[in-house]
């Protein structure tokens, strides 16, 4: 236990347990996007699958306080490794060229900080049913098509969805070199699996609030 705590308080440890927390963020989205693209079969669907899992609230809410534990892990770790990045670094350079930094990786933080606030919204929006232009627990469709029908919120949902994008770029790229698969021969795949998984969450996501606004959803 000794040996496990000092490990965690080491960088390399924390980044590992970032790197773990951060399977568990990956496998939600994705599961979170193939819920919600039931949007596109139809009212009934999207309903049916929302009251499924309203209707097992031991199953839901397992699955929300173990979700709510990996980003809060996640959050935390991310600002401690920032923190301890900073302080060993007092003084800024002069002049900056970044070579392997790119934009995912060099807008990690302000990403993080404004998924943050995406989260909030996003749950008082479509979960709790305090924004929004109407909300009716029975018809979870009904309260997205409305949500998405007024533009700046689906502006606010694209914004969202292109950080996480980013996010989900440089996280998963991040993870195996963390995990120690990292290999000149696989970096290739490991840069078209994190790409590809970045471009499918987050266009799938974006088609929804595009497809509302566009009226290929009513």
């Amino acid at each position: 236990m000794l040996a496990l705590t000092r490990f965690y308080l080491t960088t390399v440890g924390k980044k590992f347990v970032m790197a773990v927390t951060g399977i568990f963020l990956l496998g939600f989205v994705f599961v979170h996007m193939l819920g919600n693209l039931q949007l596109f079969v139809g009212s009934a669907k999207l309903n049916a699958y929302a009251a499924f899992l309203h209707g097992n609230p031991k199953l839901l809410w397992t699955f929300r306080v173990v979700m709510l534990a990996a980003v809060l892990w996640h959050v935390l770790i991310a600002v401690q490794l920032t923190l301890r990045n900073w302080a060993n670094r007092p003084q800024k350079y002069k002049v900056v060229k970044y070579r392997e930094a790119d934009v995912s990786s060099r807008t990690m933080i302000y990403g993080g900080i404004f998924l943050v606030a995406f989260v909030f919204y996003h749950i008082a929006h479509l979960t709790l049913g305090s924004v929004g232009p109407v909300f009716d627990a029975q018809n979870v469709y009904g309260n997205v098509v409305a949500g998405f029908r007024v533009w700046w919120i689906s502006a606010f949902y694209v914004v969202g969805m292109v950080c996480l994008g980013l996010h989900l770029y440089h996280g998963a790229w991040s993870l195996f070199q963390t995990l120690g698969l990292n290999h000149p021969l696989y970096n290739p795949l490991r840069r078209w699996l994190a790409t590809g998984f970045a471009v499918l969450v987050a266009g799938a996501n974006i088609a929804m609030p595009v497809a509302v606004l566009a009226g290929a959803v009513k």
